[in-house]
């Protein structure tokens, strides 16, 4: 990959990762709810699974779905779907020691899985194969996998610290509903310019 199109990439990997998305959205909900080491598994399981999804993709995955256009529909309705089930969870989300079930963060294996219905991680990912990788070259594959390794790590963490940041001002149950029911409306809305 030329020196270009590393920066070209790199500047698609910023704006991409650090704009608002499920993945930001959710863990700055986390970092607000349950606190650094708490979230550092949902966070480290959006940074590994969205990279391994950039590799699989890259490596022939793409191609499965340009054989198969139906595909692209089952993904979007089963996106939509999850990521409905998510913001109710952030929305009925309680402070921790509560005893309320819904109140737990999300695991490391539920984020990396959740890379997978994740209608910004696909249109990322999809788009930085296309435009950055169109020779499917495992090396271009994993300089993109490693750019937004590396970008996801910044991203996620930054959003995680905005909601920790506000934590203490949460500490209101009227002020905390209030922030989950925002961050829920607003996981609904990243989808809907998504899909």
């Amino acid at each position: 990959m030329e020196t270009q199109a590393i920066l070209a990439l790199l500047a698609f990997g910023v704006v991409s990762s650090f704009t608002p998305g499920p993945n930001n959205l959710m863990l700055m909900a986390s970092g607000a709810n349950f606190g650094v080491r708490r979230t550092m598994p949902h966070m480290m399981g959006v940074v590994i699974g969205f990279s391994l999804m950039i590799v699989i993709l890259g490596l022939g995955l793409f191609g499965l779905f340009h054989a198969w256009p139906a595909s692209f529909t089952v993904l979007k309705v089963v996106s939509v779907v999850y990521t409905l089930y998510l913001a109710w969870k952030i929305a009925r989300a309680a402070p921790p020691g509560t005893g309320n079930p819904e109140g737990k963060p999300m695991t490391f294996l539920q984020a990396a899985a959740f890379q997978w219905v994740n209608p910004k991680a696909w249109t990322m990912g999809l788009s930085a194969i296309t435009l950055y990788a169109p020779d499917a070259r495992l090396v271009s594959i994993l300089i993109i996998a490693g750019v937004f390794g590396f970008m996801s790590l910044a991203s996620t963490g930054t959003w995680m610290m905005m909601g920790l940041s506000i934590r203490r001002w949460l500490s209101s149950h009227t002020r905390l509903l209030a922030y989950n029911y925002s961050m829920a409306a607003l996981l609904v809305g990243s989808i809907a310019l998504a899909v």
